[in-house]
């Protein structure tokens, strides 16, 4: 499609992919969505993105981002049949994190019917100079119909600006002052605004305090999801080379916890171990998923509520079946605290016969909690599971059994 053209599209679900190209120095980019009731949002909840991944009407969810050999996409699940009636016009955006849509090569927009997987339409974004942030696209109704357009707005001011153009609440809300009595009480301040940032942990930059971020209340989303790069089955021959992986893969989220009061245990689908939110350890996972990025991947809760009860968490992963190894297995880890800024990362290349990694250590000091990026690959020695090597490698102290799902 060229800039300004239009297409109609189903009133389906539709999977909107923003693509680029990644490598050294190219910025970090972010799908967003603004749904809109004429040319403005009708509230903050109008805007899908990571830090607000699903809308409350559950027609618009961003499902997160995906590396298949440099080719990164960030993806949109758009249902126009169950759209609300009121809403007239869905803005398909981009933000750049670390630098200007310069440096972004290869940016496109791609709209499937989610079911069939066929291309409804693509706009290839070419030409960016100093912007920050763009609409790439949106749907609009024209006669009870939706259709697609090729929009390429560029905005200098990134997602802040966008967002702010469309009606969205990005600075602190202004307080009333107090009155004096015997005046009737001033109305309750408004709801706080929408948070754009997030952190993103990187080697250099491995820690964060979630007390700074503000993030010490509600409850914490850890998600895992993940995509096979390539088909292997594990490690062989005198070169180490991976081989196959195979379709059943099933990798399990778990978790280690040491409580303030000394208990230890562990979260995991194994052994039906799920743990629980509103009673010791505080921590919940939330089922057994096979598929990675497909339907979510893999999610563990933790109740920020009870903060002072945590000692340390260690949220790791497992192979429990399907492959032998970690290697070409693209995996991003999001921890979503209900109040203040999303923390994610991606795992590096996985270059030994791991069946274990630890992916993030929880740690209360008192009077804070920090979240440690680790990414740390672990080869268990023969004959010792994955658990308790784990286990060991971060000195838990923890007696462990066979266990089975």
């Amino acid at each position: 499609m060229t800039k300004g053209s239009n297409v109609p599209v189903p009133s389906t679900a539709l999977r909107v992919e923003l693509g680029w190209r990644s490598g050294p120095g190219v910025p970090d980019v972010d799908a967003s969505a603004l749904l809109l009731a004429g040319t403005k949002v009708r509230s903050d909840a109008d805007l899908v993105f990571y830090n607000q991944p699903a809308h409350a009407a559950g027609a618009v969810r961003h499902e997160g981002k995906r590396d298949a050999g440099g080719r990164v996409t960030d993806t949109l699940l758009v249902d126009l049949a169950g759209m609300e009636p009121a809403i007239e016009t869905v803005v398909l955006a981009a933000s750049a994190d670390g630098g200007t849509f310069a440096g972004v090569p290869d940016l496109y927009i791609e709209v499937r019917d989610a079911a069939r997987g066929t291309v409804v339409a693509r706009f290839d974004s070419t030409g960016a100079t100093v912007e920050t942030a763009f609409v790439l696209g949106e749907f609009y109704r024209r006669q009870g119909a939706w259709k697609f357009r090729a929009v390429g707005q560029g905005y200098g001011s990134g997602l802040e600006g966008l967002a702010t153009d469309f009606g969205i609440t990005v600075d602190e809300p202004q307080r009333a002052e107090p009155v004096a009595s015997p005046a009737p009480a001033p109305p309750p301040p408004p709801a706080a605004p929408v948070q754009l940032t997030k952190v993103t942990l990187t080697k250099a930059a491995p820690s964060v305090s979630l007390t700074k971020q503000g993030g010490t209340s509600g409850v914490l989303r850890v998600n895992l999801n993940w995509e096979v790069r390539k088909q292997f089955s594990g490690w062989g021959g005198k070169l180490g080379r991976p081989a196959a992986l195979h379709a059943d893969l099933d990798l399990d989220l778990c978790a280690l916890y040491e409580l303030a009061d000394g208990s230890k245990g562990v979260v995991q689908s194994l052994g039906n171990a799920f743990g629980a939110l509103h009673r010791p350890p505080y921590i919940h996972l939330d089922g057994d998923d096979r598929t990675g990025a497909v339907s979510g991947g893999e999610n563990l809760t933790v109740n920020l509520d009870q903060r002072r009860a945590f000692r340390r968490i260690l949220v790791f992963v497992t192979i429990y079946e399907g492959a032998r190894s970690f290697a070409d297995l693209h995996a991003r880890v999001t921890l979503q605290p209900q109040h203040g800024a999303a923390i994610d990362f991606s795992l590096d290349e996985c270059t030994v016969p791991s069946t274990v990694c630890a992916l993030a250590l929880i740690t209360s000091t008192g009077s804070d909690l920090v979240v440690q990026r680790e990414a740390r690959y672990l080869v268990p020695e023969r004959g010792v599971s994955p658990q308790r090597t784990v286990d060991h490698a971060y000195g838990w102290g923890m007696n462990w059994t066979p266990g089975r799902k």
